[in-house]
Order: C-alpha cells, then structure tokens, then sequence
C-alpha cells in the first residue's frame, strides 16, 4: 500500500499528515509521547501549544497575518480548528490549548487514512517518503540520526539571534559604512556611540527585564553565545572588546569611534539588517526601548527581536531545497521549526507545503513552492536559500519581494504587498489543484 510516514505529532506533522489523508494516501504519524516524554509538553495530545496560547496577529499588514490568508486558501487545519476554539486576544488568534489540541488530536486520530503511532523514531528510513516535523525539542536519539543525515556542522540545539531591523528606519546620518580594517568592502554600517551615548545605553541594558530561561535552556550561555547583558555584567568595558569593539574601524575624519553597533545585510537587496553579536535575553519591550539609545536606531522598526533559547534546527540553506525536501535524498522532507522558521504560523504552513509535495512525489508529479510574491513563498526560500549562516526567521514583510512602484507609505505599501500575495497564492492554489 502507498504510505508517508510523518514523524512528530506538533502543528507541522498534524498538517501535513492531515493533508496527505485528505489526497487519500495512507499516512504513518509518529509521535513518541507519552512513552518519551519531553521538558516542556505537559499533555500527550498532538498539536500542543507549549509557550504562548496565540497565533500571532490577524491583520494582513503583519507577516503573521497575512500568512493565516494563505494558509486559509490551503485548507489549513490549524487554522480551521484554532477558529472553533478562539478565545479573546485582540488582534491575535488567541485559543483555549487545551480544547485546540484536543480538536486536533481527535481529527487526526480518527481519519482512517492516518495511523498514530506512539513510539519514538531513532533512525529516519531512507527508502520511504518520510516528512521529519519532530521540532524544537527533538529527541536526542533522532537529532544524532539527524547529524548524520545532514552533517554534523549543520544541525543547532540553540538558537542565537541577534534583532533585525527595515533598513529604511536606520538614520544613517548617525554612522558610517565600512569593514574592520577595511577588508571586506562596506559590507557594515557602523552605529557610533560617544562615550556618554555607550554610558547611557550600558546602564540601561543592565537595568532591563529579562527573560528568565526554562530549566531544559540552561545551559545555553556557552561563550560562543552570550547575550549581551551578560557580557555587560563583567565590567563596563567588556562590551567594547566584544561586539561594541571599535578597534579596526575609521569615521570618515580618519577617527576611531568610541563605540560601534555593526549591523549586517540581512538579505541580497539589503532591505533587512541585523545586529552584529547582540542575541539577549531581555524582553521583547525592553529590547525596543534599549536598543533605540543606540543613535543610528532611534526610530528602528524592528522586524525581529533577540533571542536565546533551546531550539534544535538544521540549516536548511545547505541542506534543503525550496520543496522543503533533502537534496542528498529527496524522499526525505522537513517542516516546522526544524526547517529555521519561528513561531506557530509558520511551522503549520512549511507542514502544508511538505505533505502537497510528499504527496506529489508519490504521484510522480513535479514538485512545486508557491511563488515568491506570497509570504510561504518567501520565507520557504529565504530558509532554504540564505547565504551564510541561518537563524530561524519569522514571517515578515521584508522577505517579500518590493513592489514594481516605490510607495512612501508605509501601511499602504504593505496593504498593497498583501493584495499582492493573497492574488499570488489564489492563482498558485488553482494551478496546484488542476
């Protein structure tokens, strides 16, 4: 009989083992609870929600947003059984956990093309269509499999990730372009800081909230990954030898700064930068407010915030194609946030694209990613295409492609970029149906 296993029951694996049943193909979902349990999953039910309760945003202005339209438009079950169980949020989706998980679980386990399996996966098969959707909390049995499969350089148990801001918010009147020593061309700009500015910034970065981390993420402050306020904390000088160092870097007069924050191109057009070594722990407020004493990003639009926290994922970029299947062995799929991509939406929707192509690999039909002008789009082929290193990315307006018109404002360029992606993804769903 023609099957795909799918191993991991979470938002990723419950979409695309629900996809896959829906085209009629016998489905194996492997979930190892409750016979191995994890640090932070409390119940056994399949699509447990283990940190916030919401969805993120509705409004098609956010990339969160607009990404639930494009999820709608593909069947989403998440989606469909996060609206029966709603709860008040504002402009999220909010849900009761527990009667989500529930909904989902009782779907799943009562089609009759899907067998659940409670046991854990420690090797992945290679001679069968397999979508690997285990996530950020990956058995240690499988994530060695996984090294092996990927290569042991591509596979992270922690996440590092420094803000990313709209390059368009930046006052570059505030600091210039340019490499230490000046190798590497102007590949950076460098945000100055006086004396008095770094004083200030230092003081209050000390003073700021923090997020306390879970027990299974603390061991996360290895060397190689500190966050910043813990750099901070050794000494007020600390932070200028390390990712505040000026040392190598000239204004234009010729002078060493007292300080530099250096911020890196994001993507190939620059429309996205990020800072330089400054993973944190502090709040998503407080990362807002401290941030913006740095000159150059007192009106920084921040398209993501810094994090550390325990979260296994491969680099996708080296290992993956845009079908979201290996390229060693492409009956082998990934999807959720094993992939690099943040947040419940996206997880859900990279399970969506990897059972239609599983499916389709079954069927010897061409495999497909919907088109760049959509925001599953984009983000598929940031992960999957990035240059350099990856961290995980979050669905946001700045992976769209711009619009053919340079429009000035900024709520309507977005109004018109979701225009854009709904229309993309209506086409791209009626090509894919036919």
């Amino acid at each position: 009989m023609e099957r795909i296993i799918v191993i991991g029951g979470g938002l990723a694996g419950s979409e695309a083992s629900y996809r896959i049943a829906q085209e009629g193909i016998k489905v194996i979902l492997y979930e190892m609870r409750p016979k191995v349990k994890t640090p932070a999953h409390k119940t056994d039910m399949l699509a447990e929600l283990v940190c916030s309760n919401t969805l993120g945003s509705i409004e098609t202005t956010t990339g969160a947003g607009l990404l639930k339209v494009e999820m709608k438009l593909l069947d989403s079950l998440v989606l469909k059984v996060a609206e029966e169980s709603k709860v008040p949020a504002g402009n999220a989706l909010g849900v009761d956990r527990n009667i989500f998980a529930k909904k989902i679980t009782e779907i799943i386990e009562n089609h009759p093309n899907i067998e659940v399996v409670r046991e854990e996966v420690k090797e992945i098969p290679k001679n069968e269509i397999v979508i690997v959707a285990s996530g950020p909390l990956t058995s240690d049995a499988l994530s060695e499999n996984i090294k092996k499969l990927v290569g042991y350089d591509h596979l992270y148990f922690f996440d590092a990730i420094s803000p990313i801001v709209e390059a368009d918010s930046v006052d570059y009147s505030k600091g210039f372009w340019g490499s230490r020593y000046g190798k590497g061309g102007d590949d950076y700009f460098n945000c100055v800081l006086t004396e008095e500015e770094y004083k200030k910034f230092y003081e209050e970065l000390l003073k700021a909230e923090k997020v306390e981390p879970k027990d299974f993420e603390k061991a996360v402050h290895f060397e190689g990954c500190l966050p910043i306020e813990e750099m901070a904390k050794r000494g007020y000088q600390t932070l200028l030898f390390g990712p505040m160092k000026p040392v190598g870097l000239k204004d234009p007069s010729g002078k060493q700064p007292f300080a530099v924050v250096q911020l890196r191109k994001e993507d190939k057009e620059g429309k996205l930068l990020s800072l330089v070594g400054f993973q944190t722990k502090m709040t998503y407020k407080e990362q807002k407010r401290v941030l913006r004493l740095i000159p150059c990003l007192r009106n920084a639009v921040f398209v993501r915030l810094g994090s550390i926290h325990r979260n296994t994922f491969i680099q996708s970029n080296r290992v993956l194609t845009p079908f979201l299947n290996m390229r060693k062995y492409e009956n082998i799929f990934f999807a959720g946030q094993i992939t690099g991509v943040e947040g419940y939406t996206a997880s859900a929707a990279t399970g969506i694209l990897a059972g239609i192509n599983a499916v389709r690999l079954l069927k010897g039909k061409e495999l497909v990613v919907p088109p760049e002008e959509t925001m599953l789009g984009s983000l598929v082929r940031y992960i999957t295409q990035k240059q350099g290193e990856l961290q995980p990315m979050n669905p946001v307006f700045g992976l769209l492609p711009p619009l053919p018109n340079k429009i000035k404002d900024k709520e309507m360029r977005k109004k018109l970029m979701a225009e854009r992606a709904i229309r993309a993804m209506e086409r791209w769903v009626k090509e894919i149906k036919g």
